[in-house]
């Protein structure tokens, strides 16, 4: 049973948040907000919602551990995982933003975590603030000075719905988010308990897993299809929302306080390590793309990272 409720949850967390990512970006051009600002703020926080919702009910319940893993260990996925397995399908071209901008500000915010919750080993409310707001103040200088670097609303949720289907899909993605997320909840300490394991390698690895599947669905699909709208910024974005809203969000509404001290001394360097990993992989050998080579690197050392966290 708790590896069922962990599935249907993940399931519900995935649907819940596609249903709710319709509603809320048909709902923001109803009111006439420009597409630009809705595709970094709108589109950004809702992808960020399953792991949003998944952090702060774990950590509301009492499972730090899982919260703090759930999002060190999709920031691994995303990177190790996600873009290693779409270099395989094909090669992707490097943005100009990505060395004055994506790289350096997944880095920052990296940092900022790593310093905050490294000596007191927790993430209080006034480093959460610190963290919302310094992520409030790199979407403003996105819309205001970087304009050409921000991904569009996808084309996909372009044409307004009906009002009842903007109704529809906000109240059942929101609906579905939450008991996504006490279901997967309740399956991950569960079968944590049953294993004998911490929920920290739930989170970090099956949870974490889980929640990036919708990103590695849309990388996979875009390369095959040969669209230009995956970039490396899609996932470096996706991780610098992962740290600064989930986590700060989490931190401000309930204080995290790490248990497994492996959370500090293994899996942070593990995320650092790879964050930094992608900068000289876009370098060597060929300069401004990531080829299968880089692919197999990224996933190789995901593959690592998950057998001495098992072991």
């Amino acid at each position: 049973m708790d590896a069922l409720f962990l599935v249907l949850g993940l399931v519900l967390l995935i649907a819940g948040g596609d249903f709710l990512l319709k509603g809320s970006v048909d709902l923001s051009l109803r009111l006439s907000i420009p597409k630009i600002v809705v595709g970094m703020t709108v589109v950004s926080f809702v992808t960020s919602a399953p792991e949003l919702i998944v952090s702060l009910q774990s950590a509301l319940r009492g499972f730090p551990d899982l919260a703090l893993g759930n999002v060190v260990g999709s920031n691994l996925a995303n990177l190790g995982l996600v873009l290693g397995i779409t270099l395989l399908i094909g090669t992707l071209d490097i943005r100009r933003s990505f060395y004055f901008i994506d790289w350096p500000a997944m880095m920052l915010a990296s940092l900022l975590f790593y310093v905050f919750v490294v000596p007191d080993r927790m993430l209080g409310r006034t480093e959460g603030i610190i963290m919302v707001v310094v992520l409030f103040i790199f979407l403003i200088y996105l819309l205001r000075f970087q304009e050409p670097a921000i991904a569009e609303v996808p084309p996909a949720f372009v044409n307004i719905l009906p009002l009842y289907k903007t109704i529809f899909f906000l109240g059942v993605g929101g609906v579905a988010l939450w008991g996504g997320s006490e279901l997967l909840i309740s399956g991950a300490v569960g079968l944590a308990t049953r294993l004998d394991i911490g929920e920290r390698i739930i989170g970090i690895s099956l949870v974490s897993i889980g929640t990036s599947i919708p990103e590695l669905a849309a990388s996979v699909i875009a390369m095959i299809r040969k669209e230009k709208a995956i970039s490396v910024g899609n996932l470096i974005g996706s991780n610098i929302f992962n740290l600064l809203a989930v986590l700060g969000i989490t931190a401000i509404i309930n204080p995290i306080h790490v248990i497994d001290d492996h959370l500090i001394h293994s899996d942070l360097l593990w995320m650092l390590g790879i964050s930094f990993l992608v900068l000289p992989l876009v370098f060597f050998p060929k300069g401004q793309r990531l080829g299968w080579r880089d692919g197999l690197i990224l996933l190789a050392v995901y593959a690592i990272f998950l057998y001495t966290t098992f072991s």
